[in-house]
C-alpha cells in the first residue's frame, strides 16, 4: 500500500488488493543470483523403500531447500561417482575428486509403530568428519516437513545460523478482479511455495498479514462487510473473530514479540494514528497524537517501541515511538520516500519500501551508521517481510505486469522469485520459526 492522504487511505488499499487476478499456486522457484563462492555439497539420494514409491526422493527437496538460500552449489546426481546410504558406504576420495565440501547421505524407513523414519548423516568431506547423525520420526504425511527439518539442521551445522525452510508464507490472490464474480483468499504456503491452501475466502478484498509468535494464529484486514476490519483467525481451527471494525480506517495489525498485543492503526478519532490493543480485554490503546498520517507500524524486538511511517515531516518517512514515554525518533532520511519498515531481529538494522529514481525497490539501512543499500532491482517493489532468521525477506513485485513475490538475501547477492502460473499475487508475510513435526 503506498502512502496517501486520509480520504484516499482506504480506498487505496481497495485498488491495490483489487487491481489483482486470479493464482491458483506458486510456480517453481526461480533462482536469479546466489553468492559468488557457494559452498559445495552433495545431497545423494536417501535409500528410499517401495512403501514410499509415490513420494518425492526426499534428497532433491533438500537439495532444492539449500540452492535456493543462493550459499550452496549442489552436486547433479548423474555427477555422482558412488551413490551411498550409512556411513559405512562413504569413500571421501570419490566426493575429493568432484571438489565436494560437505556430504548428506540418508535413507527412509518404517519404524516399529508404521511411521516415517528417516536416518540423515552429514559430513565434512575435507576433514573426513561426520557431523551430524540424527533420526527422525513422524506420520508420512510429513514426509516434506521432515525434509525441510534436515535441511534447517544441515544449513545451521553448516553456516551457524538457525535454518529457516520449515517455515511457511501467507499471501493474498485474487480471482476475476473487477468482475461480478470476484473472488479474494488469503493463502498459506510452505516456504519454497509448496503446499499451497486457502484459509479464508471472499468477494471482498483482504490484506496486511501478520503472524503472531506461536505461529498458529494471523491477523489481517478484511473488507468482507463491506467495510475495513481487523480479524484474527486460528489457522488450525480456522476460527475466526471480528476484533475491529471502528468506524474509518482498521488496518495493518502487527503482533508484537509476546504475542500480548496489537500494533494497528485506527482513524476512529478522525486520523490516522497508531494504536495498541491488549489481547486480553481487547481495549486499543492511541500512540500517536499528531495531524500527519501514521500508519505501518511494526514492533522492535524487545516490544519496547514501534517503528511506523509517517508524513509528519513533509514526506513518507520511517519513526520510531518509545511506548512507556511516547518520545519519537526519525530513522531515515535519504531519500523522498520511505515505509514499511521492519526491523532484523538484531535490532540495529532495517529494511523497507524506497523509492529511488521514482522507482519504488526495498532498501536496508545500518541504523549505527545510517548506511542505506538498495536490494533489489525489480520495479513496484512492496510489502517486505522477513525471515525469522533475518537473512532473506519476500516481498511481491511486478514481472511482465503481473504481481509475483520474490525473495532477497539481506546482503543483496541471493535472488529469486516465486512467480503464478496464472495470475498476480500480493501481500505476503514470512511466519516465524515453527514446529510442523
Amino acid at each position: 500500500m503506498r502512502f496517501c492522504s486520509c480520504a484516499l487511505l482506504v480506498v487505496l488499499s481497495v485498488l491495490v488488493v483489487g487491481s489483482l487476478h486470479a493464482a491458483q499456486s506458486l510456480d517453481t522457484i526461480i533462482i536469479d543470483t546466489g553468492y559468488d563462492k557457494q559452498t559445495k555439497i552433495a545431497v545423494v539420494p536417501f535409500s528410499q523403500g517401495p512403501e514410499y514409491s509415490g513420494f518425492q526422493q526426499m534428497s532433491d527437496i533438500i537439495d532444492f531447500d539449500l540452492s535456493r538460500s543462493g550459499q550452496f552449489a549442489p552436486t547433479e546426481v548423474g555427477n555422482m561417482l558412488s551413490y551411498p546410504a550409512t556411513p559405512k558406504e562413504v569413500f571421501f576420495r570419490d566426493w575429493r575428486i568432484l571438489g565436494v565440501e560437505y556430504l548428506v547421505i540418508g535413507r527412509t524407513g518404517v519404524d516399529g509403530l508404521g511411521n516415517l523414519r528417516v536416518d540423515y548423516f552429514l559430513f565434512d568431506v575435507i576433514n573426513e568428519r561426520q557431523m551430524i547423525v540424527d533420526t527422525l520420526t513422524s506420520t508420512r504425511n510429513k514426509w516434506r516437513d521432515v525434509a525441510h527439518r534436515i535441511s534447517d539442521r544441515v544449513f545451521e551445522s553448516i553456516t551457524g545460523i538457525r535454518g529457516a525452510f520449515s517455515t511457511q508464507i501467507l499471501y493474498v490472490l485474487a480471482q476475476n478482479s473487477g468482475a461480478p464474480n470476484a473472488r479474494y483468499s488469503l493463502e498459506l504456503a510452505d516456504a519454497d511455495g509448496e503446499r499451497a491452501r486457502t484459509l479464508f475466502s471472499s468477494t471482498e478484498p483482504m490484506l496486511s498479514a501478520s503472524w503472531a509468535p506461536d505461529g498458529k494464529t494471523i491477523a489481517y484486514v478484511s473488507f468482507e462487510t463491506g467495510r475495513p476490519g481487523i480479524v484474527v483467525q486460528n489457522i488450525i481451527s480456522g476460527e475466526r473473530e471480528l476484533l475491529t471494525q471502528f468506524p474509518g480506517i482498521n488496518s495493518s495489525p502487527v503482533f508484537s514479540p509476546d504475542g500480548k498485543r496489537l500494533a494497528m492503526v485506527l482513524s476512529r478519532d478522525g486520523n490516522p494514528e497508531i494504536y495498541v490493543m491488549n489481547l486480553d480485554d481487547r481495549k486499543p490503546q492511541r500512540v500517536t497524537r499528531h495531524h500527519s498520517i501514521d500508519t505501518e507500524p511494526s514492533w522492535t524486538p524487545d516490544g519496547k517501541s514501534l517503528i511506523f511511517t509517517s508524513d509528519r515531516g513533509g514526506r513518507p518517512q520511517i519513526y520510531q515511538v518509545e511506548l512507556a514515554t511516547n518520545f519519537v525518533e526519525r530513522l531515515t532520511f535519504q531519500g523522498d520516500y520511505n515505509a514499511r519498515a521492519r526491523l532484523l531481529p538484531d535490532g540495529k538494522h532495517l529494511v523497507y519500501v524506497h523509492r529511488k529514481a521514482g522507482v519504488f525497490h526495498i532498501a536496508w539501512q545500518n541504523l549505527e551508521r545510517d548506511d542505506v543499500r538498495v536490494l533489489t532491482a525489480t520495479s513496484l517493489d512492496e510489502s517486505p517481510s522477513l525471515a525469522p532468521n533475518g537473512t532473506m525477506l519476500i516481498y511481491a513485485t511486478q514481472e511482465r505486469g503481473r504481481g509475483i513475490l520474490a525473495v532477497v538475501s539481506i546482503d543483496g547477492r541471493v535472488k529469486y522469485r516465486l512467480p503464478s502460473s496464472t495470475g498476480d499475487v500480493r501481500e505476503p508475510a514470512w511466519s516465524p520459526f515453527i514446529d510442523l513435526l
